[in-house]
């Protein structure tokens, strides 16, 4: 990421097995790892946090606060002309030239105010970090989006090979059909189930093409690379399944859950909204000095011109305190330590928020591994079946119907196992988000 001194560490071990992190010939080719990569280079989200984190870079600095002195010089000129009737002789009239320049300079200091200047430049900082914070989450998230979406492409044609081959058996058996109707061996009826079976697995079939395509045009999206943009996506679409502890994941989710982190710099900021509040209760010093010259020409009539100059400089304190102003100062006080409660109990229940997520996370994870190993057991028959069902077909043992039931049998169950795969890479994505694992923070 440039322009930020935010480094993350993308976390891939959890990815071990899913791809190897080879050199692939082609400027197309992308892995998993790539993706990642670019989208954390391309993506706008990503992009548009950076610059408010800039933003927040930029304020934080003690002029924003107020801790200098204002100095400003500047320069007056006064050319004025008269045309005045003479004292001593009322019909005459006199012309005055007055030409004048004065130069000053100015400084406005406040030297106290409550300790205001030091919690505000404190409550920059924590906004500072609390933008840097929203940036790790966006980046979090983008991360996790990507995952998905590169997995989504995969799955998409893991889907498209299946019903791929599926629509080929239902071809051969449609030209099997038609062989065996020359032949005088098939009806016309068992030659058209053939024919629709195989124009609706052709309509199917280009379906998920165009599902494919959509999963595409979503990741080029997450990695901010235009829709015309063509990969080849190299990693495979497998799963390795761990074993996690739920006591030792509510630790990790504790001390690096990203959300969690901001929530407590947020209830920072409150705090010191509340110390600044209160500062307003402190009488207020400040200093105002200066340096003035002043250089004048004055054209009379001679011999009566002369030229004049002046300079002074000065250094005035003032001391205020505000007695009353209608209760304000007390109610912002009140009303900044409502705020700061309210941001105690948003802090409470995010926890307990996550901690319900992170449970309901957990026994779902394993409950999607179940349900993978009984897609693959599934799965398995559904091959064996497809291959006996295939022999038996052809040699006139089972009709063409429970052949066709066989075939929907195996579509199923390929269409669950790719779930299951799916559905597992999600819920342990999910899981590492909640715990701080997709990125970390050098």
């Amino acid at each position: 990421m440039k322009n930020t001194r935010i480094y993350f560490v993308i976390v891939i071990m959890f990815l071990g097995g899913f791809f190897t992190i080879n050199d692939v010939v082609g400027q197309q080719n992308l892995s998993l790892e790539r993706a990642i990569l670019k989208g954390l280079e391309n993506n706008f989200q990503i992009r548009i946090s950076e610059e408010y984190l800039n933003s927040a870079q930029l304020a934080n600095s003690w002029g924003t606060v107020g801790r200098f002195p204002s100095i400003s010089i500047g320069l007056s000129s006064v050319n004025r002309f008269d045309n005045t009737p003479s004292t001593e002789k009322p019909d005459e009239r006199s012309d005055l030239y007055t030409n004048r320049l004065s130069p000053f300079v100015n400084v406005n200091w406040v030297l106290f105010n409550g300790f205001s200047v030091k919690m505000n430049k404190e409550k920059l900082e924590l906004l500072e970090r609390f933008s840097s914070g929203n940036s790790a989450l966006v980046v979090e998230n983008t991360v996790q989006s990507i995952i998905l979406g590169y997995y989504l492409v995969l799955l998409e044609h893991e889907r498209l090979k299946v019903l791929n081959e599926v629509k080929d058996l239902s071809g051969d058996r449609y030209e099997y059909e038609m062989i065996r109707k020359d032949i005088g061996s098939s009806v016309t009826f068992q030659v058209l189930q053939a024919k629709n079976s195989y124009l609706s697995d052709s309509t199917k079939y280009l379906l998920q093409e165009l599902n494919v395509k959509n999963a595409y045009l979503r990741l080029n999206l997450l990695l901010g690379e235009s829709p015309k943009s063509n990969f080849i996506l190299v990693d495979s679409f497998q799963v390795e399944t761990y074993t996690y502890d739920i006591d030792d994941l509510e630790k990790k989710m504790m001390s690096s859950n990203k959300t969690l982190q901001n929530q407590y710099v947020n209830q920072e900021v409150l705090k010191k909204s509340t110390g600044i509040a209160k500062s307003a209760s402190y009488p207020s010093i400040s200093m105002n000095a200066g340096y003035d010259y002043s250089k004048g020409w004055y054209d009379l009539p001679e011999p009566d011109s002369y030229n004049s100059y002046s300079f002074d400089y000065y250094a005035n304190f003032t001391l205020s305190f505000n007695l009353f102003n209608g209760g304000i100062t007390k109610r912002n006080i009140k009303q900044a330590g409502i705020n700061e409660r309210i941001g105690t109990l948003e802090t409470l229940e995010m926890k307990q928020t996550l901690e319900n997520l992170l449970v309901n996370q957990y026994e779902l994870y394993d409950i999607r591994k179940q349900l993978l190993s009984v897609a693959e057991a599934n799965m398995e028959s559904a091959q064996l079946n497809m291959q006996i069902a295939t022999d038996k077909y052809r040699s006139g043992t089972i009709n063409s119907f429970n052949f066709r039931d066989v075939q929907l049998i195996y579509l199923n169950a390929a269409s669950r196992k790719l779930n299951a795969i799916y559905d597992l890479i999600d819920t342990h994505t999910e899981l590492l988000r909640l715990t701080g694992g997709i990125v970390t923070e050098n």
